[in-house]
């Protein structure tokens, strides 16, 4: 419904309805045959409703004019076509109203308003006259006749019409609440139905429709049906409005705040969206990649420039993008190719490691000569402190690579290799992009640290997602979860570091070049504390060299008597303990001698830690030094034998391995077996109870390297005859006798000789391990190498028996032979 108020200053108000709805009513007599005509474009009049016009056609103004001078009574009729400008007889409906021209406004630009009111309906039956205006012949359409309703059924209908009226005037928010006010004071059901027809938001035809019905009920029927249509229409409307407003309430609240704050951001000069994506194109454009990220960016970029900057979507694809643009997808330092250089590099950062050494010069020289070749996979296999990952660091000065490491120890979660989907919340790429980006290079050193210490649970195998990057078939099309794009790792030299391999799974392991690090000897030590350790020391300290000396034999004392470690980080901290004792000296302004001597150790960083001659001379009958391999380095293994008297059973402690118990069982039955051969009495296995214990209990204990030693052990209980003093051994023994060869030979030398020992026993084949050690570690060390227990036993029992060495036959005394 459209409610119309004309309001002017010009002029009082004219209401829409007259103020007593008898006024508007025309006698029939009163009625003239021939009336001047108003056509109208786009308006039908209905009796007792008052419209404004606005006349500007010269005919209608002339009409208008000639009314108002006699009757005031006007004929006004719809236009079928509202195009035709000067309408004729044809162009006009045959049903109009009669109406009262009530007052004429003239307007400043020379055109003329009338107020008129409908009266009566009229039937156009002929035009007299075209010029100066169109003069009709009408005919009076008396409604008398069929104007009578039931009481009953016309308050029904007045009622159905005001409460369907009300409703879309509160459905309508362009309809003022005072027209409620008017429907209320209308007290006729005919000036009712013309007033609401009147107003109805219908086309014109369907308006002339309702004017022409001559039966008063049918037309009251036909107003309240296009009532209940246009509410229907409105409840719909608002219903979908409703729905709309709920979806768009929050998008629109954020929109306005991200403006705000856009506004707020411009005024204080920081980036916007536009600035945003300008940015990301500027980097874009100087991008090295393929055609398939190409793709992948442009797509993801007009993507971005269609959602709100306040939706969480924006943030996560700006991340991606960011990423992508940060990448070096195919820059790659350049590689120096000065091998001398390389080597000397290598040679000034780490003492020692030649096989290294020579491994990386060999992979220059082969890079150099060839112009393009995979990266090798290295893993640097040693104990604690040897310089494994330091190692890494001088591999990538030597190429002019960059440096990236990656811990992994603890590792638990697949995500931390290939990221997170990029749909979580919080998600990120893997620790390889992540890296990668931070250096900005495609081919820099990247030291994976402690590999053999990832884990696995709920949350995957880390172990598992690195087979991809570790192998050089596959790591060309690295696939990270949040990139989503595959990226080259070729290029890239992976150097992983471990303690042991037995943790490593066997498929991890394959795809690595594997080159073992052995511990230090103390020749080595000393030469790395003279050209690294100390020198650090002096710096960390804020102390000059001129202020501290540390000559040769200080160094071999603070390694003999206070570190027992295959590396130096124990060393290190022992001459950081001597540094903070000068450099307290030197602030208190205290005097001290620069030059430290072995003798003056003890009073600076207390008595020594170790002794190295507390187990390796005058060993009691039974007791054996056995040579074992730990992932900190090589030590010795005491085994301690112990007969007394029982029924022949063997005790086994000192928390062992199934393996190592299956040695000490095996050991025991060669004996048994050979007892005539070593002059056992066989009393000695019936009434005598073996028990078998490796010191330190609370460490775990397994292997077979320990096989001769065990042997030797039992052998000199129940021979009574001593080991050799200073005397280790190595290998393993079968049941025949024969002994094998075990691994772990130089950190187990190394041991030996930093306890003191003066001969060591081997396998025959072990003897080629031995060769590959420098030998100027090995002076003062003694090696017996072997195929079989006898050849050991004769060598490690002294020929006579111990004294008050046990008697095993009741009642006779054996004599020492």
């Amino acid at each position: 419904m459209n409610f119309q108020d004309i309001n002017d200053d010009d002029f009082e108000m004219i209401p829409m309805l007259s103020i007593n709805e008898n006024d508007f009513e025309i006698k029939t007599e009163d009625i003239p045959s021939y009336l001047p005509l108003l056509p109208l474009r786009n308006n039908v009049l209905f009796p007792g409703v008052i419209i404004p016009i606005s006349v500007g056609r010269e005919r209608s103004l002339k009409a208008i004019n000639k009314a108002y001078k006699s009757n005031k009574l006007i004929g006004v009729l719809a236009q079928r076509d509202m195009q035709v400008e000067e309408p004729e007889l044809n162009d006009l409906h045959k049903v109009g109203t009669i109406a009262r021209i009530l007052k004429i406004l003239k307007m400043p630009d020379g055109a003329k308003t009338i107020i008129i009111q409908g009266a009566a309906r009229f039937k156009l039956k002929d035009v007299s006259q075209n010029e100066p205006f169109l003069l009709g012949i009408i005919e009076s359409m008396d409604e008398t006749q069929n104007d009578e309703i039931d009481k009953q059924d016309s308050k029904a209908f007045m009622i159905t019409m005001k409460e369907i009226a009300s409703k879309i005037i509160d459905l309508s928010p362009h309809i003022p609440n005072e027209s409620k006010i008017v429907l209320n004071n209308i007290n006729k059901i005919k000036f009712l139905a013309h007033f609401i027809a009147s107003n109805l938001n219908i086309e014109m035809d369907k308006k002339q429709e309702l004017l022409e019905i001559e039966d008063i009920k049918s037309r009251v029927k036909k107003v309240i049906e296009y009532l209940n249509s246009e509410l229907q229409i409105l409840e719909i409307k608002v219903s979908i409005q409703d729905k709309a407003r709920q979806d768009i309430d929050k998008q629109q609240r954020d929109y306005f705040l991200h403006q705000q704050m856009k506004s707020i951001q411009e005024e204080l000069g920081g980036d916007s969206m536009g600035q945003e994506i300008n940015r990301l194109k500027e980097k874009a454009i100087t991008k090295k990649w393929s055609k398939d990220v190409q793709n992948s960016f442009n797509k993801e970029l007009e993507k971005l420039q269609r959602i709100n900057p306040a939706s969480a979507e924006y943030g996560v694809v700006l991340n991606w993008l960011d990423l992508v643009v940060e990448l070096p997808w195919e820059d790659f330092s350049q590689d120096n190719f000065d091998l001398k250089n390389a080597y000397s590099i290598l040679n000034k950062d780490h003492y020692g490691i030649e096989k290294i050494k020579d491994r990386i010069i060999e992979y220059l020289a082969v890079l150099k000569l060839k112009g393009d070749l995979k990266s090798p996979i290295l893993c640097f296999v040693g104990p604690p402190g040897v310089g494994k990952t330091s190692l890494g660091k001088s591999i990538a000065r030597a190429l002019g690579r960059q440096y990236v490491r990656m811990a992994l120890g603890g590792v638990y979660d697949e995500s931390e290799i290939r990221g997170h989907r990029k749909t979580y919340i919080g998600a990120m790429p893997g620790r390889i992009i992540q890296n990668i980006k931070k250096v900005n290079s495609s081919n820099p050193v990247f030291v994976l640290d402690e590999i053999d210490k990832v884990g696995a649970d709920h949350r995957g195998d880390p172990s598992s997602a690195l087979l991809e990057v570790l192998d050089p078939e596959q790591n060309n099309t690295f696939y990270d979860n949040y990139l989503e794009l595959d990226y080259d790792l070729s290029k890239v030299m992976f150097i992983a570091t471990a303690n042991s391999l037995n943790t490593i799974p066997l498929a991890l392991r394959d795809r690595m070049e594997i080159i073992y690090l052995d511990g230090y000897s103390i020749e080595e030590k000393v030469e790395i504390a003279k050209k690294h350790l100390i020198n650090k020391q002096l710096e960390a300290h804020g102390l000059k060299k001129s202020q501290i000396q540390l000559p040769k034999q200080t160094l071999v004392k603070l390694i003999d008597d206070y570190t027992r470690e295959s590396g130096v980080r124990e060393l290190n901290r022992v001459i950081a303990s001597i540094m903070r004792n000068i450099a307290k000296k030197i602030a208190m302004e205290e005097e001290y001698n620069v030059k430290i001597l072995p003798e003056d150790i003890e009073a600076i960083i207390g008595k020594p830690k170790f002794n190295r001659d507390k187990y390796t001379s005058n060993l009691p009958v039974g007791v054996s030094i056995g040579l074992a391999w730990t992932s900190v380095g090589g030590e010795i293994l005491f085994i301690e034998t112990s007969l007394a008297k029982g029924n022949g059973k063997m005790t086994i402690t000192g928390n062992l391995g199934n393996v190592m118990k299956e040695s000490i069982t095996a050991a025991h039955t060669w004996i048994k077996a050979h007892q005539e051969q070593l002059k056992i009495p066989m009393e000695a296995f019936k009434d005598w109870d073996l028990h078998l214990h490796l010191p330190e209990g609370a460490t775990p204990k397994d292997g077979p390297s320990a096989g001769i030693a065990i042997t030797t052990a039992m052998a000199s209980n129940y021979t009574q005859r001593p080991i050799r003093p200073y005397l280790a051994m190595s290998g393993e023994i079968t049941l025949r006798g024969t002994v094998l060869p075990v691994g772990g030979i130089k950190e187990k030398i190394l041991a030996a000789k930093r306890s003191g020992i003066k001969e060591i026993i081997l396998c025959k084949e072990n003897e080629k391990d031995v060769l590959e050690i420098n030998q100027e570690f090995l002076k003062g060390v003694k090696f017996l190498y072997v195929n079989n227990i006898e050849e050991v036993l004769d060598f490690a029992l002294e020929k006579k028996k111990a004294q008050h060495a046990k008697v095993f036959k009741s009642g006779k005394k054996e004599k020492d032979k």
